[in-house]
């Protein structure tokens, strides 16, 4: 397989997946947002049950949040590793090598942009699920 097909394909590949998972985490916060703001406490017969329905999906943006960085990293080292396979081939433009370099790089930043995201949903929904835990608490004393 050539170089560059395999370069393109972990390139998009891996910022595809990223962006699968940021729509991912964009999905389940509107979601979460919308059922909050809609929720009955009054309708849970106790903690438990409130604290399940209070605490779904939060996992799974979560993850998002703690593995897009490495998800991420992985293009990056992949795409550096092809790099060195084109260097080793003889062909050693500086300039080519260079924008292979800090093309490799992109991979990084968009899961760090991901992870960023996906932590701030995750700390704004665990908030709205404390409160809601809080004021469920005070309505049984």
């Amino acid at each position: 397989m050539d170089i560059e097909v395999l370069k393109h394909l972990v390139d998009y590949g891996v910022i595809a997946l990223l962006v699968f998972m940021s729509f991912l985490s964009f999905w389940f916060f509107i979601e979460r947002i919308i059922f909050y703001k809609r929720m009955d406490i009054n309708s849970y017969k106790n903690k438990k049950a409130l604290d399940i329905a209070l605490t779904k999906h939060l996992t799974i943006i979560g993850t998002i949040a703690s593995n897009s960085p490495y998800i991420g990293l992985l293009g990056t080292v992949i795409a550096i590793m092809l790099t060195f396979m084109t260097m080793s081939n003889g062909d050693i433009e500086a300039a080519k090598i260079m924008s292979s370099l800090a093309l490799a790089l992109k991979a990084t930043a968009v899961g760090l942009v991901v992870a960023i995201m996906s932590q701030i949903f995750y700390n704004i929904l665990g908030r709205y699920a404390e409160v809601k835990e809080s004021e469920y608490e005070a309505k049984e004393v």
